[in-house]
This record gives C-alpha cells, structure tokens and sequence, in this order.
C-alpha cells in the first residue's frame, strides 16, 4: 500500500517487511510478509503526557484527527512504544481502533522495555517494569494490550538491549508470545548488529537515520541487507531540525520554535549545510518541500526501508507524503552524502563497504564479476 499525494484513499500496491529468517540474503521471495505502507506513523507525540518535558503532545482530539489523516491517506502502520506519553499513546491510538473498527486493517507496532510506569507514585518499585527480562516483557505486554483494546500486537519491538538479559532467555520468552498468537512478527531496535544476528529471529531492525545522522551505514544496515530485515527508521528529519533558513525565522518570529528536550530547537551550523543543499536537491526534482527530499533520500539506501514520520499536525502529514512521488539520481544522492564528512570506520575502510567490489587483496590478483546489490523498492508506474 502506498501513500501518495495524488489521492486520498488506499492505493494498489503495498510495500513488504522481509519474513524471518530469510535464507537467501536480497532476495525479494519473502516465505512470509506483512503488508504495511511505505511510511509509518510515529506516535510518540500521541498523547497528552509529556509536554511538560519539552516534547511534543496532542490531547485526544487531535490525536484522532492525525490518525484518521493519515489512515484516508491510505497508511496503515502505526508505531508506538509502552512508555511514550507514559502510556497515554497507546491508550489513544486503541481508542482510536475501536471506535473506528479499524483494529484489523492497521499494523500496530509498539516495544517493550522501557519503563513505563515510570509517574505512577502506587508503584514502589520500579525495576521490574523495564529491562529486557521475561517478567518485564510480560507485564508490558499484558498492559499494551489492556490500552491498545486488542487481542494481539502486530509487531513488538525489543526497543533496546539491555546489556544484561541474555539472547536465550530474551528469545525464549518472545516465541512464547509468539506461539500463542499475541505477538505476529518480533522487530528488534537500538541494538548492536552482533547481538541482533545471534538473535536470528528478528524480522525489522528500528533505528534513528537521516541525512545528518548516517551511522547505520557502518554495521546496521549491512546487517539488514544480509539478513534479509526491514528497516524502520526514527529521527528522519533530525528532530525537527530538517527546515529552510526562511521557515527557521518564521518560527522565531511566532515563538513557535521547536522540540527543546536534549537539544536546541534551532539548527546547527551542520544542519543549515545540509539544509541548502536539500533546497538544491528540492529544486531540481520540483519538490515543495525539503522534508520530503529528507524522507526521500532514506528511501532510495536500501530495498525495505520505512521511515517513521511524526509531528502533530495534518499539514506536515501531507507534506512528508510528497517523499513518495521523488526519485532521486546516484548523483543526487552522492551530492547529499558529500555535503558532510561521514566515516564508515574499519572494516569498510580497510577494504570495502558490503555489496562493493571484491577487496583490493582478491583484485589484485584475478578479476570478478560483482553481483549488484537489491534496489531500493520503487512505486510500481499508475
């Protein structure tokens, strides 16, 4: 299923997360698929929680008519997590199923670990609602389901390692879930690529990705290419930092500034450098809006990728939808990744990036014929 700005009902084609274990690395014959759009909607600013930390928050009103945007929009991939707003998305996004009785027509995905309980004063203590063990996974899970209105999660995401709970007991407690039909498919995020592939059970990896922010190019998305898993990837626009120098002082004119909690809501020097350059990039293919560049260019890294898009308002909705009508060149796309320095580090600089040529040890010496890595998945033509 596709987003797209052409038209405001569900469309044709529908874009496939890879199905575990994946024998064959780029292959595109998934042994199992869940069908979901090609941009999901974060819910960490559904719910009315958190605004007094400086993030984003939306009471119930306008929660449903953000939900409701992007469902005629033809979205059906939501993701959330147990602790965002403190429990409160949830509790708004499985409102939103069932009063629309959309429950089976949507892919929710939420995650498990943090601490979501983390305000409520009738808990004592605290330390066995988070981590990645089997006591924490099964209070969470009982309680997403409580607030989501539902009988079972599609996706459940291990939201980060915890450092400490090992893969066997991780892994056992999360087939059981599975086994009983509670849990569709497992998605894993924030990890390291050695643990998640010792995992071997994952079928989509969640990590931040934008055109500041590339460091998934060194391990994680190797990883994913190989084993087969989807990407979903948050923070795509850099936390609200992806803006033009005229929208900048538009929002300190208002005082509507921006996103305050960890990092200014103003854009770095860096940022306003890749800022310009999108604006190039925004010209050349007659986007409106460089946002949508921003999306597009996370689109066209890998066969299975699906950014999570956020905000609060149906207008930014629409304008990050117009990722899904640009195509972007390998000399636009090379022009974006020389705008700032990037360092793929050791082993990649040593010999060479996966699906690169052979290593100049083995070239040296003889001559290959390279099989080129999968594409990125493109609309199929109207």
């Amino acid at each position: 299923m596709w987003l797209s700005t052409k038209q405001s009902c569900p469309f044709s084609l529908l874009r496939l997360f890879l199905p575990l274990n994946l024998a064959a690395s780029d292959s595109l014959l998934p042994v199992r698929g869940i069908h979901v759009s090609p941009l999901a909607l974060g819910a960490m600013s559904i719910g009315d929680k958190w605004a007094r930390f400086g993030m984003g928050a939306m009471d119930k009103e306008s929660s449903f008519k953000l939900l409701d945007a992007y469902f005629d929009a033809g979205g059906n991939h939501i993701d959330t997590a147990n602790a965002y707003q403190d429990g409160s998305s949830e509790e708004f996004i499985g409102e939103w199923v069932e009063a629309r009785g959309y429950r089976d027509q949507v892919v929710i995905a939420t995650k498990y670990t943090n601490l979501w309980r983390a305000r409520d004063d009738t808990v004592k203590q605290k330390s066995l609602y988070m981590g990645n063990n089997t006591k924490s996974l099964k209070l969470s899970v009982e309680s997403s389901l409580k607030k989501l209105r539902t009988t079972y999660i599609d996706i459940l995401y291990v939201h980060y390692w915890d450092l400490h709970t090992s893969v066997e007991e991780m892994m056992d407690s999360l087939h059981h879930l599975v086994a009983a039909g509670t849990v569709l498919y497992l998605g894993i995020s924030d990890s390291p690529a050695w643990f998640v592939v010792k995992a071997n059970e994952f079928v989509v990896f969640q990590a931040p990705y934008s055109v500041t922010e590339r460091d998934i190019e060194r391990e994680i998305m190797p990883m994913c290419r190989h084993e087969g898993m989807a990407l979903t990837l948050w923070n795509v626009l850099a936390s609200g930092h992806i803006r033009t120098d005229a929208e900048e002082e538009l929002r300190r004119s208002t005082g509507e500034k921006g996103r305050t909690i960890l990092t200014s809501w103003e854009r770095t020097e860096d940022e306003k450098k890749m800022c310009a350059a999108l604006e190039v990039v925004a010209k050349e293919v007659g986007a409106k809006y460089i946002t949508a560049v921003a999306i597009a260019y996370t689109l066209h890294k890998a066969p299975f990728v699906y950014p999570i898009i956020g905000g609060r308002k149906v207008e930014h909705l629409m304008a990050n939808i117009e990722a899904l009508d640009i195509t972007l060149t390998k000399e636009q796309m090379a022009y974006i990744d020389g705008i700032l320095p990037f360092d793929k580090g050791f082993p990649a600089k040593l010999l060479v990036q996966y699906g690169g040529p052979y290593p100049f040890l083995m070239t040296m010496n003889a001559t290959y014929d390279r099989q080129p890595l999968l594409p990125p998945v493109a609309p199929a033509s109207d």
